[in-house]
């Protein structure tokens, strides 16, 4: 199966934007990308400055370097979540009645205090010890799959192990129906793919999340469960109760975050796992081992890249940037960064740096704590259950770019 996808016509190089600073890569589409995954990662960090603006996408700023990424993500007042300021954003939802408001996926999209308050009510249910009182479930749920394809002598990782796992656990957590996990799962597919980032064709890629959900939304308010959407109901901001909108709001957010981040990241450890047998092997004879592997995992493999824009005309370590302007975090890079990792190519689980794969500041993600959790469990399950394992050489493994890189497929034989 072929991933190749055209790359973005390139646009003009605005004049404030000096020539060393331009550096021309597609983050969907890269050729290099889709190939080599976080092997031609390596070699941007190399070619490219810490900050640079590419002509691709409408064109916009990338912070690679580990200093842009982490001061960058921290500076909330200069690189906001949201393309609208709050007060604009706010005038409008006033203005609208409630089934005609654009849907703002909360609280991903806003800045603090406001994202402050609207992420409380996700904190305890994404908490440590919340997620911590379901790894039971999530270990039999692991077990059972991986059984499952033990005695076929091979899988594709990502459709049968990688994809129900992390699906059905927030499915279950959520409160959505588990049997639709297939259609829920293109839904998230297409909007994460598409390069459309129109206000109207970006809304309407939202709305059809929430339209697939709002049956469920409206029965948890007549009959709540012990899940998220029934704990959204119950849940009041600023004194007062929940409208549909702010749920649906919550809803698109976790929805797409839930169904699909963590599955990237367990294909890449899955290719890593595969490719060293001799890691894969000291794992399975001590377990305790996977944790910190699964960390170099993390940061080898980063996945996800957040969008900000600038809030104001300024220069960023040295960067001439205007407000309006889109820039993306790339954390692929910045855990790549050999000011911060030495010989960041090579695997070292005593690495004594801190990755950023779960990002850092305000924004940090909510669901790191579960996506550790899910992820150490597989490999665990995996190295208990199956014999040495490795990729099938006869199908080769292709990614897909966007805000979330991963596998398509990951063929394993053993």
């Amino acid at each position: 199966m072929s991933t190749a996808k055209a790359m973005s016509p390139a646009v003009e190089k605005p004049a404030h934007i000096p020539d060393e600073l331009v550096f021309d890569f597609d983050y969907y589409a890269d050729p290099g990308l889709l190939a080599k995954g976080h092997d031609r990662a390596l070699e941007i960090v190399k070619e490219a400055p810490p900050i640079f603006w590419t002509p691709r996408n409408d064109g916009h700023w990338m912070l690679m370097g580990h200093k842009a990424v982490f001061e960058g993500s921290k500076a909330t007042d200069l690189f906001s979540n949201s393309p609208i300021p709050w007060e604009d954003l706010q005038a409008i939802l006033n203005d609208l009645p409630e089934d005609q408001k654009p849907l703002i996926p909360s609280p991903i999209t806003l800045d603090p205090p406001l994202h402050t308050a609207l992420r409380l009510p996700l904190q305890k249910a994404f908490s440590p010890k919340a997620m911590k009182a379901i790894e039971t479930d999530i270990r039999k749920l692991a077990s059972d799959l991986v059984a499952s394809v033990k005695d076929k002598g091979g899988c594709e990782f990502m459709s049968t192990l990688a994809e129900p796992l992390p699906v059905t656990v927030f499915l279950k957590m959520f409160g959505l129906p588990t049997e639709r996990q297939g259609e829920y799962r293109a839904l998230v597919k297409e909007h994460l793919a598409s390069t459309d980032f129109d206000p109207g064709a970006v809304q309407a890629r939202l709305r059809k999340v929430a339209n697939i959900m709002r049956d469920t939304i409206l029965e948890r308010k007549e009959n709540p469960q012990d899940d998220v959407l029934s704990m959204l109901w119950a849940t009041e901001i600023d004194g007062k109760p929940m409208t549909m909108h702010q749920i649906e709001s919550y809803g698109v957010m976790i929805f797409v975050a839930g169904l699909d981040t963590v599955m990237n990241g367990m294909g890449l450890g899955a290719i890593h796992l595969a490719k060293n047998p001799e890691f894969q092997n000291s794992l399975r004879a001590d377990p305790s081992k996977v944790a910190p592997g699964n960390e170099e995992m993390l940061r080898r493999y980063t996945f996800t890249l957040p969008v900000r824009f600038l809030t104001q005309d300024t220069e960023f370590q040295g960067a001439p940037m205007k407000k309006g302007e889109k820039v993306i975090l790339m954390l692929p890079g910045a855990d790549l960064d050999p000011s911060v990792y030495a010989e960041p190519a090579t695997f070292n689980t005593q690495r004594e740096s801190v990755h950023i794969a779960f990002g850092v500041g305000p924004h940090r993600c909510l669901g790191s704590h579960l996506a550790r959790i899910e992820m150490n469990v597989l490999y665990e399950e995996m190295l208990k259950g199956l014999p040495e394992f490795r990729l099938d050489p006869s199908k080769p493994v292709q990614y897909h770019g966007g805000p979330v890189w991963g596998p398509e497929q990951v063929h394993l034989v053993w």
